[in-house]
Order: C-alpha cells, then structure tokens, then sequence
C-alpha cells in the first residue's frame, strides 16, 4: 500500500515526537540511577552528567547497613499486598450490588458515593476521626481509612454492569446465591477491571507518605519507606539512619538518590506484568453509567 507525501511526513513528524516525548520521561530515571552511581566529586563537576565514569556504591552500601531502612521497606510492603487486597475486597463486594439493577437503594448510595468524591469534612475532621478510633500510631491506619476509592468502586460498578444479565438469571435458576454469582461468575469476567484498580490501589500504597506524617508521629518503626525518603529529601543533612550502623556515612546526594532508585524499583518491575489490563479496563468500564 503506498502512502503519500504528506502521510509519510505525518509519519516521521510523529516518530519524532514519540521520541522526543520518551527522552523527557527517560532523563529524570536516568539521571537519578546515574547520580545514585556517582562519586561526590564527578556528582559536582558535572551536574547533568547522566552516566558516571566510575561506578560508587557507598550510598546503597550505607542503604544496606542501615536497619531502619530496611525496616520502612518491610512496613511498605505489608501495607501495598494488604492494603490492595483489602482494598480490592471491599470494593468488588461494595460495586457488585449497587451494578444490580433490582437493588432498591442502588441509585441513592451511587449518588453518595459519588458526593464524596467532590466533598469531604477536611483534613482536621479526617484528623479527629483517626484519633477518636484509635488508629493514630497504628499500622491500621495505612489500611482502613483508605479501604474503599469512590472513583475505583463507580469503575469495578461499570464492569459489573456490562455482564448480561441473562448468566445471573441462569445461575439463579442453578441455585447460585450473590456470593456464588459474584466470586464464581462476575470476577472470573471482570479481570481486566479487577488488574487495574489492584494496581491503581498497590501504587497509591506504595507511593503515599502524608498519612504517616499525620498519624504515626511517635513509632518511628511504623514509617513506611516514602514518608522515610520524604525525610532525607526535605533535611539538609541526612540523619543517621541506624544509631547501631558503623557506616561511615556517604554525602546526602548519594543516599537521597540511591532511596529514589529502591524505592521505585519495585513497583516498575510490576507495572509491566498488568499494564495490558489499563486501556481495556478503564474504557470498558467507563462505558455505561
């Protein structure tokens, strides 16, 4: 098939683009995993070098040796894996009944949930509610205020809506209950949905560090590894990270890039694994209010 002059000028226009669009979200990853490699002395003389000339691993080595760093890795994992679980969970079980059309309040809790995304008693309210259930200083506190997203949940209700309402009905003739309809029938269907928020839900885990700021202001072990990174990012001098640690300490480049570089590791080796499920997921959930 031939194309023409002006398609094949749109073309090139195009892949330029593209590349040019790459290479302004490829720098800023490049350059902190260069940074995180560097000696102090290269780091300084040439500041937007990308690659370093000779590879330093003092700041991962002193990441290593440091216990509590470890530690905030620990308590952000366990928050993402049961924080997404959780958060999944409820949502499929909140979103399955209201996508049910003979469910008489439906219509009126759709339309408050969907209020709360617009309103919200604030950040003191909010404040005042953890302490009175006695969540602040808590791990829960990762967990329970964040268990259901009204914009996932209207997402998941979406989905749900799309499956026919015929295999319901023939599972109903079977003996199916909801639990058997939902875990049996609706998820099984609903996978591309379910991929999405679970990572939508695993990033927001993974990535949050205020509610630690706010609520965990005592147990320095309940900190996850953001709220930690927040830290050496926004002090002057790093503070020593493990009081038992005979490190001798790296310049604080060195250890606030090498904190960047592990702590998004991980969640870029997962985003390639479901990053299928985002197109199909949101749009076909989006469809039909």
């Amino acid at each position: 098939m031939r194309i023409t002059k002006g398609e094949r000028t749109f073309y090139i226009l195009n892949n330029v683009f593209m590349l040019l669009i790459c290479a302004v979200m490829l720098y800023p990853m490049l350059y902190v995993l260069g940074h995180s490699l560097m000696s102090d002395a290269e780091r300084v003389q040439n500041p937007l070098q990308l690659f370093p000339t000779r590879i330093d691993w003092t700041g991962y080595q002193y990441i290593i040796t440091a216990s509590n760093v470890w530690n905030s890795y620990l308590v952000t994992i366990l928050r993402t894996v049961i924080g997404t679980v959780l958060n999944v969970t409820f949502t499929a079980l909140m979103a399955y009944p209201l996508s049910r059309k003979h469910y008489p309040a439906r219509k009126v809790l759709t339309v408050l949930v969907t209020f709360t995304m617009w309103f919200s008693g604030g950040m003191v309210a909010n404040f005042l509610l953890i302490r009175a259930l006695n969540l602040t200083n808590n791990f829960w506190v990762y967990i329970f205020p964040h268990l259901i997203d009204p914009f996932y949940l209207i997402i998941l209700r979406n989905f749900f809506m799309q499956i026919p309402d015929s295999l319901e009905e023939s599972a109903r003739i079977d003996g199916a209950n909801d639990f058997v309809i939902l875990f049996r029938i609706v998820l099984p269907l609903s996978l591309a949905s379910i991929a999405t928020i679970s990572l939508f839900y695993a990033i927001f885990h993974w990535n949050t560090w205020w509610d630690a700021m706010l609520y965990v202001t005592k147990d320095r072990t309940l900190w996850p590894i953001q709220y930690l990174l927040q830290q050496l990012i926004a002090s002057a001098n790093v503070f020593d990270l493990s009081a038992s640690s005979s490190a001798v300490r790296p310049p604080a480049e060195a250890i606030r890039m090498a904190c960047i570089v592990v702590a998004v590791i991980p969640i870029l080796c997962v985003y390639p694994f479901v990053q299928k499920y985002f197109v199909k997921g949101v749009l076909v959930g989006s469809i039909k209010g």
